[in-house]
């Protein structure tokens, strides 16, 4: 028997949905060999001479070793974003598909080149494959949990045989920010992410280092859930903009928050002209004098009336911080799950007892809902109430929660035991998908 939450809301078990859509970020990623492209330009070490074909001790004499090591790409594959960038370099966050304008639907733009697309309304989002190869380089890749096994072996497949990389760490998203957590804070033994991204929201507990699968859960709310349902209401009350993905999700960015306390926001939100201090006007891009939507300024809003210039304007007032409330309450828009915070409760609860209290002092957001304002300090005041009185609450969120995983994937490649962790072609050409099923802890 599931335990109710508020509203009538139950937990769901982590269980893998039928086909790629129901898998967390899984797409092949947009590794180019072209300008413009996605992947980083492969580094060239100024301590290697390649040309005079100097000799390294422990490698070849190419741009791809690094101190007499293999260099590493690491990828933090998420289902928004792509994060990438070799082990020695600072990461790229680039977006994690391919594009076609509707004003260009011949072109195809991958990745990062969306800049280059003049008018960048009604996107449409196609899933990236390029054939390239990287004979001395190793990799480490993020992955979903509890991935399918066909998955698995089809990753395998295109790591090793499409794209040659001479060894291969796949890894949790989870695994990597816990061992960041771990690395800043030797100290403590155990906690606990909170990865909401784009698909699906994860709460993972790590003790040294190992995830406790009993008590992993994934809520079915994300980014995209909540850009689709900002989609709507905006249809709904004052412009079509269904088609309009790219434009609405920088809307969201741009204007939504957590409130602290719903129902005075509710009924601030309800009142006239400069009282409702949460009504706010954003003016929409029309790709040839404005490129990118903002707020208007508070000084500058006609609070009675019509604008008399030519912007599209977006009103908005609840819905700024009504479209971040799903994350908190998805009974709302009747998705019958638990919050953020009561699944982080409930993921505790099923832990050992001795183990409990170090769970709750070492909470970590990362993924881009955690960037939402207000959105730590919510889930703190929700788990503190929920949480006996004996126990520290800490809520952590990294300054680039983000990027937090990626650097986490970084610190692993520096390891002196790196080389254990992964599986190389060798290994996978003489054992074949076994070897990696033993080796990788998915």
């Amino acid at each position: 028997m599931e335990p109710a939450g508020r509203g009538g809301k139950r937990c769901t078990a982590l269980r893998p949905q039928r086909g790629l859509q129901g898998v967390s970020g899984f797409r092949r990623p947009p590794l180019l060999r072209k300008t413009g492209s996605a992947l980083p330009p492969r580094p060239a070490n100024p301590r290697v001479p390649e040309a005079q074909g100097a000799e390294v001790t422990g490698g070849r004499s190419d741009g791809r070793w690094v101190r007499g090591k293999m260099t590493t790409l690491v990828l933090d594959n998420g289902a928004y974003n792509a994060k990438i960038g070799y082990s020695h370099e600072n990461v790229s966050v680039i977006p994690n598909c391919q594009f076609r304008s509707k004003t260009a639907r011949l072109k195809t733009f991958t990745a990062n080149q969306i800049d280059e697309i003049k008018d960048p309304s009604g996107l449409f989002y196609i899933l990236p494959f390029q054939k390239v190869d990287f004979l001395d380089t190793n990799i480490i890749i993020t992955e979903p949990y509890f991935n399918f096994t066909s998955i698995q072996e089809s990753m395998n497949e295109i790591l090793f045989e499409e794209y040659q990389f001479q060894a291969v760490l796949r890894v949790n998203a989870g695994a990597l920010s816990a061992h960041r957590y771990f690395r800043d804070n030797p100290s403590e033994l155990c906690c606990i992410i909170v990865d909401s991204g784009y698909s699906f929201t994860h709460i993972v507990p790590y003790c040294r280092s190992k995830k406790k699968k009993e008590a992993i859960i994934r809520i079915n709310v994300g980014g995209k859930l909540l850009t689709n349902h900002l989609k709507e209401i905006i249809s709904y009350r004052q412009l079509h903009v269904m088609d309009e993905t790219h434009v609405i999700n920088q809307v969201k960015e741009d204007v939504c928050y957590v409130s602290q306390d719903f129902y005075r926001d509710m009924d601030i939100a309800k009142l006239k002209g400069e009282e409702n201090t949460v009504m706010i006007d954003y003016v929409l891009p029309d790709f040839s004098t404005i490129k990118k939507g903002f707020c208007k300024p508070r000084e500058e809003m006609v609070l009675s009336g019509k604008y008399k210039s030519g912007e599209q304007i977006l009103r908005l007032a609840n819905e700024r911080f009504a479209v971040p409330e799903i994350l908190f309450n998805p009974s709302d828009i009747g998705i019958q799950e638990m919050g953020i915070p009561e699944a982080i409760v409930y993921s505790i609860q099923n832990l050992p007892e001795e183990m409990q209290p170090h769970f709750f002092k070492n909470i970590v957001l990362t993924g881009g809902n955690s960037l939402f304002p207000g959105f730590r300090d919510r889930v703190y005041s929700e788990v503190r109430c929920l949480t006996p009185t004996d126990y520290d609450v800490s809520v952590v969120l990294p300054e680039n929660p983000i990027t937090y995983a990626w650097e986490g994937g970084k610190l692993i490649s520096e390891n002196d035991d790196f080389e254990d962790m992964v599986v190389t072609r060798e290994d996978y050409e003489e054992n074949g998908h076994s070897v990696c099923e033993e080796k990788f802890d998915i």
